[in-house]
């Protein structure tokens, strides 16, 4: 399936009103172990790319550098890819330069977020987030959806109202803004350890488009709660990958360095040849058999 019809089927799934799940992913690695578990979407995290990079989620890898991570995502994997391009690292010139760059990179969707640039994570622990804007905004959102070549690529606009503790009412405000500017979905976000205040938000939404979920500070709250409030169109894990990939190598590493080798750890680890079977090894040997005779 090429992008453009990978593009199309996207667009026509979220339509349709089915709960879509994304993965977030931070190499082509963990895209294919992704998909292999049957999400529907891989998310291109900057978070997780930052943290993978052991560097503050606060624009300081490039964007050529995401983009290229975004470009080699989608080469491995036939789900769509929702690439995560923060603030779209500038104005809306900025953002009408780089969507036709991450749609020609192989991306499905954009995520864009309504925060000043350089951006600092919204999972910061003093809570400080500052907001540009709605107008401002939402010249971005209109220079995204002018800027892709395939009307099908969709442009998600993220408020981070709730997280700067602006309240509902300025979230509700925002999101009807960037739908009215062109948006084709809204994600919706909040740090709050329990669902109510997405709930209510979710609740008291009256527009048109679906919305976007990151349930990471309410776990509690399942695919089957979210499908069965039919507003959400997509529930994003946005950093379980790396969070499961931290944890993994400092259990084995610990083990390691307690138990004087690898003996005991090298039995409960994926073996070698499960690996090579992830890098395609097999398909380069078809390759081989066929045109290096």
């Amino acid at each position: 399936m090429n992008t453009l019809q990978k593009n199309q089927k996207f667009r026509a799934a979220l339509g349709q009103g089915k709960l879509l799940t994304a993965m977030a992913a931070h190499n082509p690695l963990c895209a294919k172990l992704a998909e292999e578990a049957g999400f529907d979407a891989i998310w291109g995290s900057g978070f997780e790319l930052s943290a993978s990079h052991a560097v503050p989620d606060a624009n300081i890898l490039s964007m050529g550098a995401h983009l290229e991570m975004m470009r080699a995502i989608a080469a491995v994997v036939s789900v769509p890819l929702i690439a995560d391009i923060d603030t779209g690292f500038g104005n809306a010139v900025n953002v009408s330069y780089i969507v036709p760059q991450y749609e020609a990179a192989g991306a499905s969707a954009v995520v864009m977020e309504d925060k000043t640039f350089p951006k600092d994570t919204s999972l910061r622990s003093d809570g400080r987030q500052e907001l540009v804007r709605i107008e401002e905004f939402q010249g971005k959102v209109q220079a995204a959806a002018a800027a892709r070549t395939d009307k099908n690529l969709l442009v998600i606009a993220r408020t981070e109202a709730l997280i700067a503790g602006q309240g509902q009412d300025e979230a509700i405000k925002r999101a009807l803004a960037y739908e009215e500017a062109g948006a084709d979905a809204i994600l919706i976000h909040s740090k709050q350890k329990t669902p109510d205040e997405v709930l209510a938000f979710i609740n008291a939404w009256r527009g048109k488009v679906p919305l976007v979920l990151v349930p990471t500070a309410y776990p509690q709250l399942t695919e089957a709660d979210i499908a069965a409030l039919q507003k959400v169109g997509i529930v994003i894990y946005g950093n379980h990958a790396i969070r499961a990939a931290v944890g993994a190598m400092r259990d084995v590493f610990a083990r390691i360095r307690r138990e004087g080798g690898i003996a005991e750890v090298d039995k409960r680890l994926p073996s070698v040849k499960d690996i090579i079977a992830l890098q395609g090894d097999a398909h380069m040997r078809e390759v081989e058999a066929n045109f290096l005779r």
